[in-house]
């Protein structure tokens, strides 16, 4: 054999055990398999989470549907890759039994979570009803809002940003009106004073008295009165409405003195409104979540 074959023979040889190697490691490697996670990194929900459907009441006043699409923005970036769509028992797109019957088209389960305070009608009648009517979609009802710290830290907080201070909570002549929409169940009454108890607690002792815009008693003005017949003269109104509406600004033009702002996309309740779903499948939030502002 002649020296360059020699040299030929030679490098085909390391290039065959060169090609060997790079087999063996190609091997373990999974060009279309999952990519490792850093511990850090955030995962989304499977498809099989149940998609979470936000239920407005609905109104005439166009801020209540952007001002309800901001909460949302804030439950999405608090739990990323959940499927959340918001939708309106009347009044406004979409509604609650077009996106039912979308949810079932697509195959998926969802949870129904009202953006409601209190388990009124709407909650123990119209979303059963609008489930019962899509008997293809496997969902569920969450409890609503309700009295939970949660929102009780929002109210606190928008009372602060109305101008409620410290030493108003520590003086003998203020009060707080809690004003809600209301509801002739009583379970619903219940609930609203259980919000006020908490609120009350929050802002250090001071009275606050619940009122409604409809369908109970006190009204916002009766309340009032009630208040200044104990000595309580310097009145606030605490607006328990998840968006502004018609009843919002009939509350807060009653006010004697400073009316809070409705809770909208206020951090807390896009908290609370994961709470709610993630209680209805039986799980925990997560305490991040959970944490106060």
């Amino acid at each position: 054999m002649t020296e360059p074959d020699s040299t030929f023979a030679h490098a085909a040889g390391l290039l065959g055990r060169i090609t060997e190697q790079l087999g063996l490691q190609l091997g373990h490697v999974r060009p279309y398999g999952p990519r490792p996670r850093k511990h850090d990194e955030e995962v989304s929900p499977p498809m099989t989470t149940p998609t979470l459907v936000a239920v407005g009441h609905g109104s005439r006043d166009p801020r209540a549907r952007a001002t309800l699409n901001r909460l949302l923005g804030r439950v999405r970036e608090l739990r990323p890759g959940l499927d959340v769509r918001l939708a309106h028992i009347e009044l406004n797109a979409p509604l609650l039994d077009a996106t039912l019957t979308e949810l079932a088209a697509e195959g998926r389960d969802a949870v129904l979570v009202p953006l409601l305070l209190a388990p009124g009608h709407h909650v123990t009648h119209d979303l059963p009803a609008a489930l019962a009517a899509t008997p293809a979609l496997r969902a569920r009802v969450a409890g609503p809002l309700g009295a939970h710290p949660l929102l009780v830290e929002a109210l606190a907080d928008r009372l602060a940003r109305a101008g409620w201070t410290p030493e108003d909570g520590a003086s003998r002549s203020a009060g707080v009106v809690l004003a809600s929409a209301g509801s002739r169940d009583p379970r619903s009454a219940a609930e609203i004073r259980g919000i006020a108890a908490l609120l009350g607690e929050r802002l250090g002792g001071v009275p606050v008295v619940p009122a409604y815009a409809s369908a109970a008693a006190p009204t916002v003005p009766e309340a009032v009165r009630a208040l200044a017949a104990r000595g309580r003269h310097r009145v606030a109104v605490a607006s328990c409405f998840t968006a502004p509406g018609l009843f919002a600004a009939r509350a807060a033009a009653d006010a004697p003195w400073i009316a809070s702002a409705p809770l909208g996309a206020h951090p807390a309740l896009a908290r609370l409104v994961l709470h709610r779903y993630d209680t209805s499948l039986g799980r925990t939030s997560p305490r991040r979540e959970l944490a106060t502002v």
